[in-house]
């Protein structure tokens, strides 16, 4: 009988990763009684299932194995010289992953083996009543069983992950707070980078004092991922909290960076972001840039790309960056859109040529003409055009604009 990972030598994984061969399974028998082992091996040998068998004596062969990965179906006596009953168990389910277990008991032990499949393992056996085909039958359905409570928790876990996506975008796609609708139009757009399987750290928000000043943000959280997203979540409540508790300008951005500082998952994590100051004449905008793109300048006369001084991203220089807000004078009938680096940095060649801010404002140019909504849809399809043979937009994409 073939001891330790001998067995092995004779199969290989299927194309998933498991271990699934149903005409020659994998099999472990962990089993201390050399009778009873002799036993096992003869009715598998006529049980027509013809497995690969491989034969340990204790629980610390028995973990040896497992980690080897290439098991598909553990046999385990209860009575063994480093574990007894249901601690032995125990001790097998936490190393057997994708493999199935079947319990083998004595003919006094049936209700053990009762608790052994309450505890976990896919079925039990009892010594003296098994046949070859009874043994071979348990062996295919406890790997059947056992492979489809993986799928089952794989399916609970996106679900899970599903639920967590949508409390991540509630918070980082928020509904503006207008406190008098009409006054403004605003259009908003989020699509994840390619490689993403969550929503990244841009964020944005807008809002409404009670004088009348829309306020509007967007930024932007170094690194992709759930920790990032959080973070966006966090710097976007703040945003809005402070905000209409009449923080705004560059007090505020000092103490979005103090909660940036408290909440990052590292040192180097650091935001960008932009805000717009619009008092209700909307003559004229105040702009606060922390590191951030430019924005576009809609006018009767056409797009123009706006950069106003700014100073340093969020988290940077903590405590020591400063900021200062800059007036834009708004045109009758004036919009306003701002964006994330994600809209201009997909390549758009075989070399290194992306599309940049100056060819951003070409695309805006082009279709300035388009009702907001359109506007916005337009310059990220285009976006996406551009770079979908070159890597496609690896980046996440957030647009506002404001009319």
């Amino acid at each position: 009988m073939p001891r330790g990972g001998a067995a092995r030598s004779e199969g290989g994984l299927a194309e998933d990763g498991q271990w699934w061969d149903w005409q020659r399974p994998s099999v472990l028998l962990v089993e201390d009684d050399a009778g009873d082992a002799v036993l096992v091996e003869e009715l598998l040998a006529d049980s027509m299932i013809d497995p690969r068998l491989t034969w340990v004596q204790s629980l610390a062969e028995a973990r040896r194995e497992l980690a080897g990965g290439a098991v598909g179906c553990v046999l385990l006596d209860l009575h063994l010289p480093d574990g007894q009953g249901l601690q032995a168990l125990a001790e097998i389910l936490g190393q057997a992953g994708s493999a199935a277990v079947v319990v083998l008991t004595g003919l006094a032990e049936e209700q053990t083996g009762l608790a052994a499949v309450a505890a976990g393992a896919q079925d039990y056996l009892v010594k003296g009543r098994v046949e070859p085909e009874l043994l071979g039958r348990a062996v295919r359905y406890a790997m059947q069983r056992k492979q489809a409570e993986v799928a089952a928790a794989a399916l609970q876990a996106s679900r899970l992950q599903a639920q967590e996506n949508a409390r991540l975008e509630r918070g980082l796609l928020p509904s503006p707070l207008l406190r008098r609708p009409g006054g403004i139009d605003v259009v908003a757009a989020y699509r994840p980078g390619r490689a993403q399987t969550l929503l990244g750290g841009d964020f944005y928000d807008v809002v409404q004092g009670v004088d009348g000043t829309v306020h509007a943000l967007i930024g932007d959280v170094s690194g992709h991922g759930p920790d990032e997203a959080a973070l966006g979540v966090a710097l976007r409540i703040a945003w809005r909290t402070l905000t209409l508790s009449g923080h705004t300008g560059a007090e505020a951005a000092g103490m979005l960076e103090q909660v940036l500082v408290a909440e990052r998952p590292s040192v180097g994590i650091f935001a960008t972001l932009t805000t717009l100051e619009l008092p209700e004449d909307r003559r004229w905008m105040r702009v606060l840039r922390a590191g951030h793109p430019g924005l576009l300048l809609h006018t009767p006369a056409g797009v123009e790309l706006v950069e106003v001084a700014g100073g340093p991203a969020l988290g940077i220089l903590p405590g020591l960056a400063r900021w200062e807000q800059q007036e834009v004078e708004l045109p009758a009938g004036a919009g306003v859109t701002v964006f994330t680096d994600g809209l201009f940095e997909g390549h758009t060649g075989r070399g290194p040529e992306r599309l940049g801010e100056e060819g951003l404002l070409a695309l805006a140019r082009e279709h300035a003409a388009l009702p907001a909504q359109q506007f916005v849809d337009a310059l990220i399809d285009r976006t996406q055009q551009l770079a979908r043979h070159h890597g496609g937009l690896a980046d996440d994409v957030a647009v506002v604009h404001l009319r």
